[in-house]
């Protein structure tokens, strides 16, 4: 079937506007609008789409069936006025369907010296043209078509030799339809996509809460520095991802805390060398003043003396710190270390400050990835710890050795005094000197160093007594054996 030219040119022209107008919006609202706005829109645009397409569905086939229906009512009228018998009014026959054709253009075509139409003579003849002329007169067995002129769809039926009977009906009834059809699906379609519209605002407000509270939470925290955690509700994805966030506040926050305590425990602890160190060098500069007391030289000289050493201390608590500082900085590269290599370097350095102190050392290899320069500075704390506290003549025992589980222990004992039980499990804090360490020179940070170094690579620290009476110190690093 052939459909009328008007109306596929107002479908064409409705689905060009939609297409062209969606587009242009689109774009706009994606580069300015909020991330609520562009939820909104997206749940607006795929209904409107889907009503689009189930609109002009349904209108198409509506379209199709009612022009179909035209044409079999059309077809059927036809051929019941082909067999209806003839009549006789004012001593001329007719085809008694002219009887019963009121809404119908009805005529009959006889074709020969001349082509005729005979029509009731109350109604308007229906429209002919080559088509009906050849079923007139036997070319064709029959004609459907649209004629355009009177926007009508026209049949012809042959009715006998060089006769044809032809009937028009008008599509205006049937365009008026589809034109209701057309405002009535406009009408439901725009009520969908408000109201699609109005939930996609309403979803995108309930989701996107915690992406409010996170936003509120990250400007909070610019501004104020407030590291609160913010309350989780939920177990979906944008839960976990304020979970992280929290995670990463407590992180921050942790960090904060250990850069404050570290700076007053090392205010406190410079207070004292600095302290001492101001008052040594106002009682040399007051003795040089005229007319002062001077100093004597065995007392200038154990002030000299007290001064060195003070810088001495100074100078060692300040290198502690910036090892300590540098070691809370994050690694991203590690590098194969292999541990007796590391320990073997630290002995050589240890042992050109050991003096009379021996060392005996038993190493078996043992590899892992890790920062050889912390180790090597948290084996080195270690020996000298062990230094420190023993006595001249003695032996400082040094040992590696894989404990079978993945993981291999060094051990460095001494001969010293050892550690007091209530003393053993703070000897790693930072700035943490036992009573026997106070009057040794040290800066209480060695051992914090090394328990750094060691959960830095995944492993742990541990203080004991030593079979030898002194002090054991272990640290323990996973890694494989080679």
């Amino acid at each position: 079937m052939t459909s009328p030219i008007p109306v596929i040119n107002v479908t064409s022209n409705v689905t060009s506007d939609e297409t062209e107008e969606k587009p242009g919006p689109t774009r706009w609202v994606t580069r300015r609008f909020s991330l609520r706005g562009r939820v909104t829109l997206l749940a607006a645009a795929c209904v409107a789409g889907a009503v689009a397409l189930v609109s002009l569905g349904a209108y198409l086939i509506v379209r199709d069936n009612l022009y179909q229906q035209v044409d079999d009512n059309l077809a059927a009228r036809a051929q019941a006025a082909v067999d209806s018998p003839q009549v006789q009014t004012q001593l001329r026959q007719v085809p008694g369907a002219f009887l019963a054709s009121a809404d119908l253009q009805i005529g009959q075509l006889n074709f020969g010296d001349r082509i005729t139409l005979i029509y009731p003579q109350a109604g308007t003849p229906p429209p002919y043209g080559d088509s009906e002329i050849a079923v007139a007169s036997g070319e064709l067995p029959r004609s459907l078509r649209t004629d355009f002129r009177t926007d009508s769809r026209v049949i012809a039926l042959p009715t006998g030799h060089g006769q044809a009977m032809v009937l028009a009906q008008s599509l205006a009834p049937t365009k008026r339809t589809l034109n209701e059809l057309s405002v009535v699906l406009f009408l439901i379609g725009g009520a969908g996509i408000l109201v699609a519209a109005a939930a996609g605002t309403a979803v995108a407000r309930t989701g996107l809460r915690p992406v409010d509270r996170l936003t509120s939470a990250a400007e909070r925290v610019a501004r104020t520095g407030d590291l609160r955690p913010i309350p989780v509700s939920g177990d979906d994805e944008l839960a976990r991802l304020t979970q992280s966030f929290n995670t990463m506040l407590g992180t921050v926050a942790d960090s904060q805390e250990r850069q404050r305590q570290l700076v007053a425990d090392a205010g406190h602890e410079l207070r004292t060398p600095l302290t001492s160190l101001r008052t040594n060098l106002e009682l040399l500069l007051s003795a040089s003043r005229p007319g002062a007391r001077t100093l004597s030289d065995e007392d200038r000289t154990d002030i000299e003396a007290d001064i060195s050493g003070q810088l001495d201390e100074l100078t060692q608590l300040i290198g502690d710190l910036v090892e300590l500082a540098r070691q809370d900085e994050p690694r991203t590269q590690f590098e194969h270390v292999e541990l007796v290599d590391v320990i073997e370097r630290a002995l050589d350095r240890a042992r050109r400050r050991a003096g009379e102190i021996d060392f005996h050392v038993e190493l078996q290899p043992w590899a892992l990835t890790g920062d050889s320069t912390a180790l090597e500075r948290a084996v080195l704390n270690l020996l000298d710890n062990a230094v420190k506290f023993s006595p001249e003549g003695s032996v400082v025992r040094v040992q590696l050795y894989p404990l079978g589980d993945g993981t291999a222990v060094i051990e460095v004992a001494d001969s010293g005094p050892g550690i007091a039980d209530e003393d053993l499990p703070k000897v790693f804090d930072r700035f943490y000197r036992s009573s026997e360490a106070r009057t040794l020179p040290g800066s209480g940070l060695g051992l914090a160093i090394v328990k750094h170094a060691a959960e830095r690579h995944g492993g742990a620290v541990y203080a004991a007594r030593a079979p030898e009476g002194g002090a054991l110190i272990s640290m323990r690093l996973p890694g494989t054996p080679e």
